[in-house]
C-alpha cells in the first residue's frame, strides 16, 4: 500500500527580496517550507532564484501592497494556489527620514500604506482561512522603534507601534482559535532600509547594526513557537527597548532624536 506524500507547509513573506524578509524566506526554506514570496522591485526574481536552490517550491509575486489592487492580487494567487496558507508573515515595509513637515506627504502616506494599511487587508483576507482550518502562525515585523516617539521618522515609528499594537490584540483575540500572532522587535539592522528612508547622514546610520540573518533566525524560532513577541537579542536592540520601557514619552523622543535627526556638517570657524 502506497504512502500518501504530504505536501509540504507553505508561507506567505512579504517584503522577500531583500532584508530581514529574504533572510526570513531563506530559513523557512531550509526548513521545508515552500513559500510564496512578494516584493516590488527588481531584485523579486533574483531572489527567488536564489530560494529555489534550497529544494522548496518557490512561487515570486510583484505586487506594489500600497495599492489596494496590489494586496488583492497578491491575495487572489495565494488563494489560487488551493493550498492552506501556514505561515503568514508580515514583513514589508518603509520608512521617510527628515523632520516631517521636510518630507513629502506622499512619502509619510506610502509609509502608512505599506506598513499599516497592507498588513490589516493582508491578515483581514488571509485570517479566516486559517482560524476555520484552526491552525496557523502569523509573524508581524514591528520595531524597537515602536517603544518611543520617533522624531525625524515620526510615521514610520508611529506605524511601527501599530504594527506592535495590532499583532497583540489580534493574538488575544484568537487565542483559542489555534492561530498565534507573534510580533517581531528589531533593532537597527544592516539592510538597504536607511538608503531608501533616506536616512543616510544619520547616527543611527552610521552605527553598528544587526545581522539581517541572525535577526531572522530569531524571528522564525519566534515564530514557529508561537511566541507573543521576540525582540531581537542584541545589545543595541535590548538597550533600545529598555529605554523605551523606563523612559517618559518626552525623553525617549529626545534619546530618539540624537540617533534619527539629520546630521548637520559644521561651518568653518571664522577667522
Amino acid at each position: 500500500m502506497e504512502t500518501a506524500l504530504v505536501p509540504a507547509p507553505l508561507a506567505l513573506v512579504t517584503g522577500a527580496s531583500s532584508g530581514i524578509g529574504l533572510e526570513i524566506a531563506v530559513r523557512l526554506a531550509e526548513l521545508g517550507h515552500d513559500l510564496v514570496v512578494t516584493a516590488d522591485d527588481d531584485q523579486l526574481a533574483l531572489a527567488a532564484d536564489g530560494l529555489t536552490q534550497h529544494g522548496r517550491a518557490v512561487r515570486a509575486v510583484r505586487a506594489d501592497l500600497t495599492q489596494p489592487a496590489g494586496v488583492d492580487a497578491l491575495v487572489a494567487d495565494v488563494t489560487g494556489t488551493g493550498r492552506p496558507l501556514d505561515l503568514l508573515v508580515l514583513n514589508a515595509g518603509v520608512g521617510a527620514g527628515g523632520a516631517f513637515l521636510d518630507v513629502a506627504l506622499e512619502d509619510h502616506l506610502r509609509t502608512i500604506a505599506l506598513d499599516v494599511v497592507a498588513p490589516v487587508r493582508l491578515a483581514h483576507a488571509l485570517l479566516p482561512a486559517m482560524v476555520a482550518r484552526g491552525s496557523g502562525r502569523v509573524l508581524v515585523t514591528s520595531s524597537v522603534a515602536a517603544l518611543m516617539p520617533g522624531p525625524y521618522y515620526a510615521t514610520y515609528a508611529a506605524a511601527k507601534a501599530f504594527d506592535l499594537s495590532f499583532a497583540q490584540a489580534l493574538r488575544y483575540e484568537l487565542r483559542d482559535t489555534g492561530v498565534s500572532v507573534t510580533a517581531l522587535l528589531p533593532g537597527p539592522t544592516d539592510t538597504d532600509f536607511f538608503e531608501r528612508a533616506d536616512m543616510q547622514d544619520t547616527r543611527v546610520a552610521q552605527g553598528g547594526k544587526d545581522d539581517p540573518a541572525d535577526v531572522a533566525r530569531q524571528a522564525v524560532d519566534g515564530l514557529l513557537a508561537g511566541d507573543e513577541k521576540v525582540v531581537v537579542h542584541s545589545v543595541r536592540a535590548r538597550g533600545q527597548a529598555a529605554a523605551g520601557a523606563l523612559l517618559s514619552d518626552g525623553a525617549g523622543a529626545a534619546l530618539q532624536a540624537r540617533f534619527t535627526e539629520p546630521l548637520r556638517t559644521e561651518e568653518p570657524a571664522e577667522g
